[in-house]
């Protein structure tokens, strides 16, 4: 399996753009935020050319992530004969980031498709060719379906699944390297991996998440993985995006960081999601480490464990660690939206 890894938004776009440019027969595009505000990168343009060529377009927005995408944008993409569907269910988004080109190379990871993300650090992985891919693409059917879609040969990509796959050790394979999580179908396959890789760290945990508003379960985790004497780092934005959820970051880092918890604060915005496990397997996907991704929204991840694919990764972690500095929970001062925020939070967290 060949796998390259992309530590930016730039360098992500400049890929994706040079493998649809390539495309010859089918492009499948799921994403979470998708604008028509790139500058460099006219993916909107680049994507219509393609349709208009006759290549199958198929793209799956989510109808509360792109809800900026204008009605004359929707209806140019669909007449340029591009299959467009928006997910929409309340409360439940598709937060997975999908793009396979020809069926044969695949990109996974954070990167959404909107100008204002073009500085920021992320983390995506190009995989090309193999049974790997093969389970992107079903994955991807799965949520055409949901989304509408009735492309019979998508829909066939779907059903075979079980009857391409009938050795259950091959099947199992497959399944441990894709990760899918949606609750909106009860499947919360998330937790379960994060609960069980979390429980046998035996050296150290890193998580890399834009993002951190962990459940209890999660807190709980961590806090008994250090009293086992795992070292626990997690590298988080000094600043996001949004001020509301820099508050939300600092009230968990602060409560965390008492426990034993070390938090890297990246001067740049990085909108990467990955876990580390012993420095020996690693998840790389669409998820943030906060109740909408394990409670509510679709993700997807894959699962590595070869020593070549972690030690892209761990070289990545390590350069995006020495950019940032080492949250001292000691000389941090609570701002007056925290007293505001902590009730907040609490309630929301015994909800979800």
């Amino acid at each position: 399996m060949h796998y390259k890894f992309f530590a930016n938004s730039q360098k992500t776009w400049q890929a994706m753009y040079e493998a649809i440019s390539g495309a010859k027969e089918s492009i499948y595009l799921e994403v979470y935020i998708f604008q028509d505000d790139m500058l460099e990168f006219d993916f909107l343009s680049l994507i219509k050319e393609k349709a208009q060529m006759g290549l199958k377009v198929k793209i799956i927005l989510d109808s509360f992530g792109s809800y900026g995408l204008g009605k004359k944008t929707i209806a140019d993409i669909r007449e340029s004969g591009a299959e467009l569907l928006f997910l929409s269910y309340f409360l439940h988004r598709t937060h997975r980031k999908i793009l396979v080109v020809d069926g044969n190379t695949a990109f996974i990871g954070g990167v959404n498709f909107h100008q204002s993300s073009s500085l920021w650090n992320d983390l995506v992985v190009r995989v090309k060719g193999g049974k790997l891919v093969d389970s992107i693409i079903r994955s991807f059917a799965k949520t055409y379906i949901e989304c509408g879609g009735r492309d019979s040969e998508i829909v066939l990509k779907s059903v075979k699944k079980n009857k391409l796959h009938r050795n259950k050790k091959e099947k199992r394979k497959i399944k441990d390297w894709l990760i899918e999580h949606s609750p909106v179908k009860n499947n919360y396959r998330l937790k379960k991996i994060y609960t069980s890789h979390i429980s046998q760290a035996k050296e150290n945990i890193t998580l890399v998440t834009p993002y951190f508003m962990p459940k209890r379960w999660l807190t709980g985790l961590l806090h008994q993985a250090h009293l086992r004497g795992v070292d626990i780092h997690i590298l988080v934005p000094e600043s996001t995006d949004h001020y509301f959820l820099d508050r939300v970051n600092y009230f968990y880092m602060e409560k965390l960081a008492r426990l034993g918890v070390d938090f890297f604060l990246e001067l740049q915005m990085n909108h990467a999601k990955i876990m580390m496990i012993d420095c020996k397997e690693a998840i790389v996907g669409s998820n943030n480490l906060d109740f909408l991704s394990f409670e509510l929204n679709s993700e997807i991840g894959i699962f590595f464990n070869n020593r070549v694919a972690i030690n892209r990764i761990l070289n990545i972690i390590e350069r995006w660690k020495r950019g940032s500095v080492l949250f001292d929970y000691h000389l941090y001062k609570m701002k007056w939206f925290d007293y505001i925020l902590a009730p907040v939070i609490r309630i929301f967290a015994k909800i979800f």
